[in-house]
């Protein structure tokens, strides 16, 4: 018999998704199937997998011990194609019980594109479970996610749930747009002028490329950026980048099309501006940086967040274009 205890980052959902996770071998007929022939018994009564879970509920599976495993596959905190762990050093911003703020470096995969990879979601993982804040045990009913995405070649702030309270909550601000988000990015060209643009996107789902217009078109989304210089000179442009819409590769596309392509990308870039700071500065991905973040005023249990702003340390890289703007 195995007896669980609902706790806080198990609660709030229908009793027959928690008994997925738990027995996440077992086709959903036998889960069912127990339950009407009350071998799962919800606080010592019958259920039939609809209850809503609360904290401190009584969960008990009369399975034998080799039922339970032959229908339970533990969840793994390692990487799955090496079988050993990356030990990749996390540089984190801020933490605390319910969210952690961390700084990813240029290069590194946010989510996995393919299940080989090694992203910084797996990177999240094995520093939790350094600190024995996660177990293959409390993994199988919630696993610490990533809540907002930035490009492989994109460096800065990414903020992760390691509660259900912290994941649901920063994905409704990142949701509602409440929860402001500031880029920095050499651009070529010089600018002088803070400004706001707009435009519509399509994305062109074969090869994973935006396009942008300046008037409607099906299928494209609106958009708008609000960029405002912070240092200039003959050939580049320190921005400072508000996005307002959250699109797929915005800043980069929508800078480009106004003939403003951020330096170091080889998608939405110019060759000659790439290839001119590959060879002076060795610069080899896109000089854009998620840099700031700022909590909105809040009444949810994450309020002593509220009006809190926090910052990412650029990448040498950004500090090297500084004696070639």
């Amino acid at each position: 018999m195995k007896e669980i205890i609902v706790k806080e980052n198990e609660a709030n959902q229908r009793l027959d998704k928690l008994l997925a996770k738990y027995l996440n071998k077992a086709p959903k007929s036998f889960i069912y199937k127990m339950l009407r022939k009350k071998n799962i018994k919800l606080n010592e009564k019958k259920a039939d997998g609809s209850e809503k879970t609360k904290v401190g509920d009584c969960v008990k599976i009369f399975l034998s011990d080799e039922t339970f495993e032959k229908f339970s596959e533990p969840a793994k905190v390692i990487s799955v194609h090496t079988g050993k762990k990356q030990g990749k050093k996390l540089s984190v911003i801020y933490e605390d019980e319910h969210i952690l703020l961390v700084n990813k470096e240029s290069g590194m995969l946010v989510q996995k594109a393919k299940p080989q990879d090694y992203s910084l979601n797996d990177a999240i993982l094995e520093y939790l479970a350094d600190k024995e804040e996660v177990t293959e045990e409390t993994l199988k009913t919630f696993k610490p996610s990533i809540c907002n995405r930035i490009d492989r070649n994109t460096s800065g702030l990414v903020a992760a749930g390691k509660s259900l309270l912290g994941l649901q909550e920063l994905s409704r601000l990142f949701k509602e747009r409440t929860l402001h988000k500031y880029y920095l990015c050499y651009v070529a060209g010089t600018i002088k002028e803070p400004t706001k643009i707009k435009g519509y996107l399509w994305k062109n789902e074969k090869n994973n490329q935006v396009e942008i217009y300046s008037k409607e078109r099906e299928d494209a989304k609106p958009i708008a950026t609000e960029y405002r210089p912070i240092a200039w000179g003959e050939h580049t442009t320190l921005l400072e980048v508000k996005l307002i819409t959250g699109r797929t590769h915005q800043i980069r596309a929508h800078l480009s099309s106004i003939g403003h392509p951020i330096v170091g990308d080889t998608k939405y870039g110019k060759k000659e501006v790439n290839d001119k700071y590959r060879k002076e500065c060795h610069i080899t991905s896109q000089l854009l940086h998620a840099y700031r973040i700022e909590f909105p005023k809040m009444e949810t249990k994450l309020s002593y967040l509220s009006g809190k702003e926090f910052v990412a340390e650029v990448p040498k890289e950004f500090k090297i274009m500084e004696k070639y703007r």
